[in-house]
């Protein structure tokens, strides 16, 4: 009794098998009609638009990354640029006020040699007549005007006046009559427009050696 039933079931398989074979062949043949696996042209067609419109992806990406880099890279390029066209300009700078500050110094200290050499020479006595009469604005006045010594020797003539902050005359520049320059300090000139006079208290060798100084 088993023998049978064994028959009965492998040729049970085999009409399975039989049967599922020819369900496979019919899902892929080629040209020979047999079972294959490879791609139908309309597959290969599809797979080759899609491999184009990611590597057309792909390039664009690097493309966008490229420029991308190129103008930070410009710009990083631009701003180390700036920043050292800043700091040459900071040193230059830096430089000119070490310079200016260093000609500022020396002419301070100039002026202060200059002034002790002026205030170290002998003043004479005002004439009581002449004392207060002190220069203020009278500038259209003194141009052209003798300057004479407190002994009434004519010594110069006034060329110029230079003015103070506030207007008042700060000194006059007397052409001496040996045709050299000096600058006097108003406090060292009277002048009486009654009079017409222009006197200073300086010594005539004085000023001659006042108008060799330079600042």
């Amino acid at each position: 009794m088993k023998l049978p039933l064994l028959a009965a079931a492998s040729g049970l398989a085999l009409s399975a098998f039989l049967i599922a074979a020819p369900a496979q062949a019919q899902g892929r043949v080629d040209a020979n009609g047999m079972p294959t696996t490879d791609s139908t042209p309309a597959e290969k067609a599809e797979t080759a638009a899609i491999n184009n419109q990611v590597s057309t992806a792909n390039a664009a990406a690097d493309a966008q990354a490229a420029a991308a880099n190129a103008q930070s890279a410009a710009a990083n390029a631009q701003y180390q640029n700036q920043l050292q066209q800043n700091q040459a300009a900071q040193q230059s700078y830096q430089a000119a006020k070490a310079d200016y500050e260093n000609e500022i110094a020396n002419y301070d200290a100039v002026r202060e040699r200059y002034a002790r050499e002026r205030a170290a020479y002998r003043r004479g006595v005002w004439p009581d007549r002449y004392a207060r009469y002190v220069i203020v604005r009278d500038v259209d006045n003194l141009v052209g005007q003798r300057i004479q010594l407190i002994t009434g020797a004519r010594v110069g003539t006034v060329v110029d006046a230079d003015l103070a902050a506030n207007g008042n005359v700060a000194a006059l520049l007397v052409r001496l009559d040996n045709r050299k320059l000096v600058w006097v300090d108003a406090g060292d000139i009277r002048y009486s427009r009654a009079d017409g006079v222009v006197m200073t208290n300086l010594d005539r060798n004085d000023l001659y050696h006042m108008a060799d100084q330079r600042l």
